[in-house]
């Protein structure tokens, strides 16, 4: 069973996000999506709002693809949480060049450390290339329009937060 790993903090997650998963489910067996909580990046939404939201969006694509997706919380090295969970592949989305820079370097790190988990970087659609939650965040925060970028449950989800 190839077993792959798609690690990110989802914060929230991103119709970006979600084309890289349907994406990844082509690859492999089981999909763990590794929702990391780094507490340093001061995520808008907690551990447990961020996987209830990702288990709510995987739904629809395991209904279309099949396959297994797990949900995955993790707070240790990304080698480490491959290794946990069985991950013989690291798959990431790339929108950009500076995210392949940032990429590279972590490839490079990863490697070094457990040379038997490949790393596959995987394009967004390129109408999804754009969309970064940071930035998802930010236009919501300011009272744009996000619907291009989240589905409606997760606009829903973002707007409740912001009105706190």
């Amino acid at each position: 069973m190839r077993i792959g790993l798609y690690p990110g903090t989802f914060d929230p997650i991103t119709l970006g996000h979600t084309d890289i998963i349907q994406r990844a489910m082509a690859l492999v067996d089981r999909l763990v999506i590794g929702v990391a909580i780094n507490r340093d990046k001061g995520p808008l939404f907690s551990l447990e709002e961020r996987v209830a939201m990702v288990e709510a969006e995987c739904a629809p694509i395991l209904e279309k693809t099949g396959g297994e997706i797990i949900v995955h919380p993790f707070e240790n090295l990304l080698i480490d949480c491959a290794r946990d969970v069985g991950a013989s592949v690291i798959l990431r989305g790339l929108r950009a060049v500076a995210d392949f820079e940032y990429e590279f370097q972590m490839v490079g790190m990863n490697r070094a450390m457990d040379s038997s988990i490949e790393t596959v970087f995987l394009m967004a659609d390129a109408r999804r290339q754009a969309i970064a939650s940071k930035l998802v965040k930010e236009i919501a925060r300011l009272g744009g329009d996000v619907s291009k970028f989240v589905t409606p449950p997760v606009e829903a989800a973002l707007k409740a937060r912001l009105r706190r």
